[in-house]
Protein backbone atom coordinates (compact mmCIF):
# COMPACT_ATOMS: atom_id res chain seq x y z
CA UNK A 1 0.00 0.00 0.00
CA UNK A 2 1.51 3.35 -0.89
CA UNK A 3 1.94 5.74 1.77
CA UNK A 4 0.68 9.20 1.88
CA UNK A 5 2.92 12.04 1.18
CA UNK A 6 4.46 13.56 4.11
CA UNK A 7 3.38 17.06 5.35
CA UNK A 8 6.60 18.53 6.89
CA UNK A 9 4.58 22.19 8.97
CA UNK A 10 7.21 24.81 9.84
CA UNK A 11 6.10 28.18 11.97
CA UNK A 12 3.01 26.69 11.56
CA UNK A 13 2.93 26.75 7.88
CA UNK A 14 2.98 23.54 5.69
CA UNK A 15 5.48 23.23 3.54
CA UNK A 16 4.22 23.04 -0.18
CA UNK A 17 6.00 22.70 -3.31
CA UNK A 18 9.50 23.88 -1.82
CA UNK A 19 12.17 25.47 -4.68
CA UNK A 20 15.24 23.69 -4.44
CA UNK A 21 18.10 25.49 -6.45
CA UNK A 22 20.35 23.00 -8.49
CA UNK A 23 24.10 23.16 -10.49
CA UNK A 24 27.58 23.22 -10.20
CA UNK A 25 29.63 25.75 -8.33
CA UNK A 26 29.45 29.33 -9.52
CA UNK A 27 26.78 28.53 -11.65
CA UNK A 28 24.26 30.76 -10.31
CA UNK A 29 22.31 29.45 -7.77
CA UNK A 30 23.37 32.21 -5.62
CA UNK A 31 21.94 34.39 -7.62
CA UNK A 32 18.37 32.83 -7.86
CA UNK A 33 18.77 32.64 -4.28
CA UNK A 34 18.91 36.46 -4.01
CA UNK A 35 16.16 37.08 -6.36
CA UNK A 36 13.73 34.58 -4.64
CA UNK A 37 14.63 36.12 -1.25
CA UNK A 38 13.49 39.08 -1.78
CA UNK A 39 10.38 37.84 -3.70
CA UNK A 40 6.70 37.94 -2.21
CA UNK A 41 5.78 35.18 0.28
CA UNK A 42 9.38 33.09 -0.10
CA UNK A 43 11.76 31.91 3.04
CA UNK A 44 15.24 31.02 1.03
CA UNK A 45 17.51 29.62 2.77
CA UNK A 46 21.59 29.35 1.68
CA UNK A 47 24.11 27.31 3.09
CA UNK A 48 22.93 26.65 6.73
CA UNK A 49 25.27 24.41 8.63
CA UNK A 50 22.65 21.58 9.26
CA UNK A 51 21.58 21.34 5.41
CA UNK A 52 25.29 21.52 4.43
CA UNK A 53 26.38 18.57 6.97
CA UNK A 54 23.98 16.68 5.35
CA UNK A 55 24.65 17.50 1.89
CA UNK A 56 28.36 16.95 2.35
CA UNK A 57 27.55 13.52 4.16
CA UNK A 58 25.93 12.46 1.14
CA UNK A 59 28.16 13.79 -1.76
CA UNK A 60 31.07 12.16 0.15
CA UNK A 61 29.22 8.92 0.73
CA UNK A 62 26.40 8.18 -1.51
CA UNK A 63 25.40 5.10 -0.17
CA UNK A 64 24.15 6.65 2.75
CA UNK A 65 21.28 8.49 0.71
CA UNK A 66 19.93 5.69 -0.25
CA UNK A 67 19.50 4.47 3.19
CA UNK A 68 15.60 4.46 4.71
CA UNK A 69 16.68 7.17 7.06
CA UNK A 70 17.85 9.58 4.68
CA UNK A 71 14.56 11.65 3.35
CA UNK A 72 14.37 12.23 7.23
CA UNK A 73 17.14 13.52 8.31
CA UNK A 74 17.33 15.70 4.86
CA UNK A 75 14.10 16.96 5.65
CA UNK A 76 14.44 17.49 9.24
CA UNK A 77 17.83 19.71 8.47
CA UNK A 78 15.85 21.87 6.47
CA UNK A 79 12.61 22.22 8.28
CA UNK A 80 15.52 23.19 11.39
CA UNK A 81 16.96 25.51 8.43
CA UNK A 82 13.32 26.86 7.80
CA UNK A 83 12.68 27.67 11.13
CA UNK A 84 11.81 31.34 11.65
CA UNK A 85 13.21 32.40 15.74
CA UNK A 86 14.40 35.55 16.72
CA UNK A 87 17.87 34.52 16.65
CA UNK A 88 18.09 32.29 13.79
CA UNK A 89 19.78 34.20 10.63
CA UNK A 90 22.37 34.67 13.22
CA UNK A 91 23.28 30.72 12.11
CA UNK A 92 23.37 32.06 8.04
CA UNK A 93 26.61 32.79 5.94
CA UNK A 94 27.30 35.82 5.79
CA UNK A 95 25.92 35.82 1.88
CA UNK A 96 22.67 34.93 3.26
CA UNK A 97 22.49 37.45 5.72
CA UNK A 98 23.19 40.11 3.20
CA UNK A 99 21.18 38.78 0.66
CA UNK A 100 18.39 39.01 2.97
CA UNK A 101 18.74 42.60 4.15
CA UNK A 102 19.90 41.40 7.86
CA UNK A 103 21.33 44.59 9.87
CA UNK A 104 20.54 43.01 13.59
CA UNK A 105 19.72 40.37 15.10
CA UNK A 106 16.42 39.93 14.04
CA UNK A 107 15.28 37.34 11.26
CA UNK A 108 15.13 38.30 7.51
CA UNK A 109 11.13 37.04 7.02
CA UNK A 110 8.22 37.52 8.89
CA UNK A 111 6.52 34.23 9.33
CA UNK A 112 3.11 36.28 8.90
CA UNK A 113 4.33 36.44 4.91
CA UNK A 114 5.54 33.33 4.73
CA UNK A 115 3.86 30.99 1.78
CA UNK A 116 6.81 28.91 0.16
CA UNK A 117 10.11 27.83 1.22
CA UNK A 118 13.01 27.19 -1.03
CA UNK A 119 16.96 26.16 -0.29
CA UNK A 120 20.13 27.31 -2.70
CA UNK A 121 22.54 25.94 -0.52
CA UNK A 122 25.90 24.94 -2.49
CA UNK A 123 25.98 21.47 -4.01
CA UNK A 124 22.35 20.53 -3.30
CA UNK A 125 22.51 18.80 -6.69
CA UNK A 126 24.26 15.82 -5.52
CA UNK A 127 20.81 15.47 -3.23
CA UNK A 128 18.24 16.36 -5.67
CA UNK A 129 16.94 12.61 -5.72
CA UNK A 130 16.25 12.44 -2.02
CA UNK A 131 15.13 16.02 -2.17
CA UNK A 132 12.49 14.66 -4.70
CA UNK A 133 11.83 11.44 -2.29
CA UNK A 134 11.32 13.66 1.21
CA UNK A 135 8.79 16.15 -1.01
CA UNK A 136 7.30 14.97 -4.24
CA UNK A 137 5.61 18.27 -4.56
CA UNK A 138 8.91 20.31 -4.70
CA UNK A 139 10.04 22.29 -7.84
CA UNK A 140 13.68 22.37 -9.01
CA UNK A 141 15.05 24.94 -10.67
CA UNK A 142 18.88 23.86 -12.30
CA UNK A 143 21.55 26.55 -13.59
CA UNK A 144 23.95 25.71 -16.36
CA UNK A 145 26.47 27.96 -17.07
CA UNK A 146 30.12 27.90 -19.50
CA UNK A 147 31.58 25.40 -17.52
CA UNK A 148 35.09 27.04 -18.56
CA UNK A 149 33.81 30.09 -16.67
CA UNK A 150 32.42 27.74 -13.66
CA UNK A 151 36.54 26.74 -13.87
CA UNK A 152 37.62 30.19 -13.59
CA UNK A 153 35.67 31.29 -10.49
CA UNK A 154 36.22 28.20 -9.12
CA UNK A 155 40.13 28.66 -8.94
CA UNK A 156 39.87 32.10 -7.26
CA UNK A 157 37.34 30.77 -4.98
CA UNK A 158 38.93 29.38 -1.38
CA UNK A 159 36.39 27.85 -0.29
CA UNK A 160 35.78 25.68 -3.77
CA UNK A 161 39.77 24.70 -4.17
CA UNK A 162 39.76 23.40 0.09
CA UNK A 163 37.79 20.37 -2.01
CA UNK A 164 40.51 19.33 -3.48
CA UNK A 165 42.80 19.04 -0.73
CA UNK A 166 44.13 15.43 0.27
CA UNK A 167 42.83 16.18 3.87
CA UNK A 168 39.14 16.28 2.18
CA UNK A 169 39.07 12.49 0.83
CA UNK A 170 38.51 10.31 4.11
CA UNK A 171 38.06 6.25 4.17
CA UNK A 172 34.46 7.71 3.98
CA UNK A 173 34.47 8.17 0.62
CA UNK A 174 33.12 6.03 -1.59
CA UNK A 175 32.80 5.49 -5.64
CA UNK A 176 31.97 6.22 -7.99
CA UNK A 177 31.63 9.86 -6.32
CA UNK A 178 29.67 12.51 -8.38
CA UNK A 179 30.87 15.40 -6.12
CA UNK A 180 34.59 14.58 -6.96
CA UNK A 181 33.71 13.51 -10.60
CA UNK A 182 35.76 10.72 -10.11
CA UNK A 183 33.89 7.23 -11.43
CA UNK A 184 36.11 4.29 -9.83
CA UNK A 185 38.51 4.20 -7.16
CA UNK A 186 41.07 3.41 -9.61
CA UNK A 187 41.11 6.31 -10.87
CA UNK A 188 41.57 8.03 -7.56
CA UNK A 189 45.17 8.52 -8.40
CA UNK A 190 44.79 9.84 -11.72
CA UNK A 191 42.69 12.58 -9.65
CA UNK A 192 45.05 13.51 -6.90
CA UNK A 193 47.95 14.22 -9.65
CA UNK A 194 45.47 16.22 -11.63
CA UNK A 195 45.98 19.83 -11.90
CA UNK A 196 43.05 21.64 -9.72
CA UNK A 197 41.78 23.07 -13.17
CA UNK A 198 40.88 19.83 -14.15
CA UNK A 199 39.75 18.75 -10.70
CA UNK A 200 37.23 21.87 -11.21
CA UNK A 201 36.14 20.71 -14.59
CA UNK A 202 35.79 17.30 -13.32
CA UNK A 203 32.61 18.84 -10.78
CA UNK A 204 31.29 20.73 -13.69
CA UNK A 205 30.61 17.66 -15.97
CA UNK A 206 29.61 15.29 -13.49
CA UNK A 207 26.97 18.23 -11.82
CA UNK A 208 25.72 18.86 -15.54
CA UNK A 209 25.40 15.02 -15.99
CA UNK A 210 23.38 14.98 -12.78
CA UNK A 211 21.51 18.20 -14.63
CA UNK A 212 20.57 16.18 -17.61
CA UNK A 213 19.52 13.08 -16.32
CA UNK A 214 16.91 15.37 -13.98
CA UNK A 215 15.74 16.44 -17.15
CA UNK A 216 15.15 12.90 -18.38
CA UNK A 217 13.25 12.28 -15.06
CA UNK A 218 11.40 14.66 -13.89
CA UNK A 219 8.40 16.30 -15.77
CA UNK A 220 8.00 19.44 -17.27
CA UNK A 221 6.36 21.05 -14.06
CA UNK A 222 8.63 20.26 -12.01
CA UNK A 223 11.78 21.53 -13.42
CA UNK A 224 12.99 24.39 -14.95
CA UNK A 225 16.65 24.71 -16.49
CA UNK A 226 17.94 28.42 -17.21
CA UNK A 227 21.13 29.35 -18.58
CA UNK A 228 23.47 31.84 -16.35
CA UNK A 229 23.68 33.54 -19.54
CA UNK A 230 20.28 34.46 -20.11
CA UNK A 231 20.08 35.82 -16.21
CA UNK A 232 23.05 38.14 -16.76
CA UNK A 233 21.78 38.92 -20.66
CA UNK A 234 18.34 38.95 -20.37
CA UNK A 235 17.14 38.99 -16.58
CA UNK A 236 13.37 40.18 -17.83
CA UNK A 237 13.08 37.40 -20.21
CA UNK A 238 15.00 34.93 -17.18
CA UNK A 239 12.90 35.95 -14.43
CA UNK A 240 9.96 36.32 -16.52
CA UNK A 241 10.39 32.66 -17.40
CA UNK A 242 10.91 31.89 -13.77
CA UNK A 243 8.28 33.47 -11.94
CA UNK A 244 5.45 31.63 -14.56
CA UNK A 245 7.38 28.40 -13.59
CA UNK A 246 6.98 29.15 -10.02
CA UNK A 247 3.50 31.68 -10.28
CA UNK A 248 4.78 34.07 -8.57
CA UNK A 249 6.79 37.20 -9.48
CA UNK A 250 10.54 37.27 -9.20
CA UNK A 251 12.62 40.22 -8.13
CA UNK A 252 15.13 41.13 -10.81
CA UNK A 253 17.03 44.24 -9.47
CA UNK A 254 19.84 41.85 -7.69
CA UNK A 255 20.55 40.56 -11.90
CA UNK A 256 21.57 44.07 -12.72
CA UNK A 257 24.40 44.33 -9.43
CA UNK A 258 27.92 45.54 -11.46
CA UNK A 259 29.92 42.87 -9.07
CA UNK A 260 27.95 39.76 -10.64
CA UNK A 261 29.96 37.57 -12.34
CA UNK A 262 30.21 38.28 -16.17
CA UNK A 263 30.14 35.64 -19.22
CA UNK A 264 33.51 35.02 -20.12
CA UNK A 265 35.32 34.62 -17.62
CA UNK A 266 37.33 31.99 -19.03
CA UNK A 267 39.14 34.62 -21.03
CA UNK A 268 41.59 34.97 -17.68
CA UNK A 269 42.37 31.34 -17.35
CA UNK A 270 46.04 30.31 -17.93
CA UNK A 271 46.26 28.82 -21.75
CA UNK A 272 47.39 25.22 -19.74
CA UNK A 273 44.17 25.18 -17.46
CA UNK A 274 41.78 26.29 -20.48
CA UNK A 275 43.36 23.68 -22.32
CA UNK A 276 42.62 21.08 -19.70
CA UNK A 277 39.37 22.10 -18.97
CA UNK A 278 38.05 21.90 -22.41
CA UNK A 279 39.93 18.43 -22.51
CA UNK A 280 38.36 16.99 -19.44
CA UNK A 281 34.81 18.51 -20.40
CA UNK A 282 34.49 18.80 -24.20
CA UNK A 283 31.67 16.52 -24.71
CA UNK A 284 29.59 18.52 -22.46
CA UNK A 285 30.85 21.28 -23.39
CA UNK A 286 30.20 20.47 -26.84
CA UNK A 287 26.54 19.17 -26.14
CA UNK A 288 25.76 22.49 -24.45
CA UNK A 289 26.53 24.55 -27.31
CA UNK A 290 29.64 26.40 -25.58
CA UNK A 291 32.69 24.68 -27.59
CA UNK A 292 32.45 24.04 -31.52
CA UNK A 293 32.31 20.65 -33.09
Amino acid sequence: MRLPPHILVVNGIKVRRPVFLLGAPHSGTDLLARALKRSPGFHVTTGRACVAHVVYAFARKPSIAATSGAVRVLRDALAESWQVLPGSCAGCAAACREAGGVTGAGPCVSTAEVTRFGDGSPDLIYSAPVLLQAFPDARFVQLIRDGRDVVADMLADPACLAWFKPAMLSEQTEFPNAFLGVNKDEHLDRWKAMPVAGKSALRWRSAVRLSAELRRTLPAGQLLTLRYEDLVRRPPQATAALGEFLETRVAKAVLYDAAIPQVGAWRRLRRDDLALAEKVAREELRRLGYLSP
